[in-house]
């Protein structure tokens, strides 16, 4: 059980103070556990273990984050490592006191804010709290002490007021991030942005497998058990291109399947056997699935249920506003789905209205705040595509490689995928016949999951489209490295074949305007009154940790537009 105290200092008080310190100063420009080591100290620190030591190891091995920006208030995150053997799930170190401070300068000499927070082995020595009384539309630098030893700086932002009308709103977003696959070269390039207001990460932030390809998984097993994701949480947390992303801008991110297992829904997965595990089985899945929910609730800077607190339950759909500019919906596609149809093309469950995707509960509430008023734009994370995408025949084998991304494409050519919103038709007429019904403007859907880049005109009727009108867009993310259509069939980047594929699908369904099949990298989304414009920037190599990043495509919607348009450039 952990205990937090917090201390928000008056401003009379930090001007009359100025610094807070020498020792609380030291470290200030750490850039990593490199750094910790030569900042670190001998003897008993404030932050450290209770009558411990400095240590002697890096403490903060695993970087820093913040999260979930509200106009007065941030979620921060670290951990810490006590012990040479205190490991991710390893179960293993005591108690640890950390303190934790937030200033407006990088040099800490205008502290606003700070606290200590109790942690130990029964959260994983992980480091999540609430940091409070911040002002609206501000950028702050924060940092931790522990153990003598001082992490690096992590700077966020806070929300602007609920009344406040910004410029504009600039977030960058992606998904995907295989370990094995490759390099975290995509999270270089949002780390090396400092124009992002925030980051939105849209599911399958770490993958359950355990291959082995061009790095290794830790554990080197597929994971179970609550050791087994709080090991892979930490060995993602360990990539210095993550850590770099994370302690430059707060993050907002949402689930999807591979942070429990592969194809996941209410009460099962594609990927879980069940049994007992002497004979081989994975055990019962809710356990599993709480055991995930759990790490992550340990190891991301996000609320659960609106607080910081560990233990308040596992809602993850959460709305976040950015004053009268913009409302951010982050939904939970997983964890109250119905289980997928089989075959989308023949199966007439996708038109059940009993099945759902969301949720009822969910539902309502999504359609509420769509509904609601209080922001021109209504952006909606989702995990998976919200439009509908039906396919042409194309040959076997590239049909067959383009289903290594996602089951895509059935033999005879009709719909495509059940994992998606495609194979929950009910729900989303529902949501689309609400945005019709009550003449919803500016409704942006940001969507990952399936290792490609799309931007779409979301359709009222599908197949009377463009005659019939349309009731949003949609901008979909490529993968940081998760496979793409060239890994899967082993051709060049822009090959013949990658060619006829997005073509073939283009035809099919005009009210997709741009299609990328090829490449990894990241999103960036720039909303102001006017316009909301989306720019994919990609990498060079998965292999390469130097690989250039380049911008490729751009689309916008104008307000009041529901469709998109190319842009010959990206943002400033």
């Amino acid at each position: 059980m952990n205990e937090t105290s917090t201390s928000v200092l008056p401003r009379r008080t930090v001007l009359a103070t100025g610094a807070v310190g020498t020792a609380a100063t030291m470290g200030v420009l750490s850039t990593g556990p490199a750094d910790a080591r030569r900042g670190k100290k001998k003897g008993k620190g404030k932050g450290g273990a209770k009558n411990g030591p400095g240590a002697k190891h890096p403490v903060f091995q695993h970087g820093v984050a913040s999260g979930d920006p509200l106009p007065h208030a941030v979620v921060l995150w670290t951990r810490v490592t006590p012990t040479p053997a205190a490991t991710p799930g390893s179960g293993k170190g005591g108690k640890v006191t950390v303190r934790w401070e937030v200033a407006t300068d990088k040099r800490f000499r205008r502290v606003v804010s700070r606290g200590r927070f109790v942690t130990s082995k029964g959260r994983d020595h992980t480091v999540k709290l609430d940091a409070k009384g911040l002002k609206p539309e501000r950028w702050y630098y924060y940092r931790f002490h522990a153990l003598g030893q001082t992490s690096r700086v992590g700077r966020t932002r806070t929300a602007p007021a609920e009344d406040a009308t910004p410029e504009h709103l600039r977030i960058g977003f992606t998904s995907c991030s295989n370990w094995p696959a490759g390099l975290f070269a995509a999270y270089r390039g949002l780390a090396q942005r400092d124009d992002l207001h925030a980051v939105v990460h849209l599911g399958d932030y770490l993958y359950e497998s355990g291959s082995s390809n061009v790095r290794a998984h830790e554990p080197d097993h597929e994971i179970v058990t609550l050791a087994d994701y709080r090991t892979r949480h930490g060995q993602y947390k360990t990539d210095p291109d993550l850590q770099a992303a994370h302690a430059n801008a707060p993050w907002i991110v949402t689930w999807d399947d591979h942070e429990v297992t592969n194809d996941s829904y209410a009460t099962g997965a594609e990927n879980h056997q069940p049994g007992p595990v002497a004979e081989g089985g994975e055990g019962d899945y809710a356990k599993r699935r709480a055991r995930a929910h759990r790490a992550y609730d340990e190891w991301m800077p996000a609320r659960m249920d609106g607080t910081a607190r560990l233990g308040d339950g596992t809602r993850l759909y959460r709305r976040l506003r950015f004053g009268t500019l913009a409302e951010l919906s982050m939904l939970d596609l997983r964890t109250y789905r119905d289980q997928q149809v089989a075959d989308p093309g023949y199966d007439t469950g996708v038109d059940d209205p009993e099945r759902t995707i969301t949720g009822e509960p969910q539902m309502e509430w999504l359609l509420d705040g769509l509904a609601q008023e209080r922001a021109q734009w209504k952006v909606v994370g989702t995990s998976v595509m919200f439009s509908p995408l039906k396919v042409a025949a194309l040959p076997r084998d590239v049909a067959g490689a383009i289903n290594t991304l996602a089951p895509l494409i059935p033999q005879d050519g009709v719909y495509a995928n059940p994992d998606q919103w495609d194979g929950y038709t009910a729900d989303r007429r529902t949501v689309v016949d609400h945005l019709a019904a009550n003449d919803v403007r500016d409704t942006v859907f940001l969507t990952g999951d399936i290792h490609s880049a799309w931007a779409i005109d979301v359709p009222t009727d599908v197949g009377s489209y463009p005659l019939s009108p349309t009731a949003g867009v949609e901008f979909v993310c490529t993968s940081v490295t998760s496979n793409n259509l060239k890994d899967a069939l082993g051709t060049p980047s822009r090959s013949p074949v990658n060619l006829a594929a997005e073509r073939a699908i283009l035809a099919a369904n005009p009210h997709i305007k741009y299609l990328n099949f090829d490449d990894h990298g990241f999103c960036v989304l720039d909303l102001d009154a006017r316009r909301a414009q989306c720019d994919w920037f990609v990498i060079g190599s998965r292999t390469d940790p130097d690989t250039p990043i380049t911008w490729t495509r751009s689309f916008a919607t104008d307000s009041g537009a529901s469709s998109v348009r190319e842009v010959d450039a990206p943002v400033g």
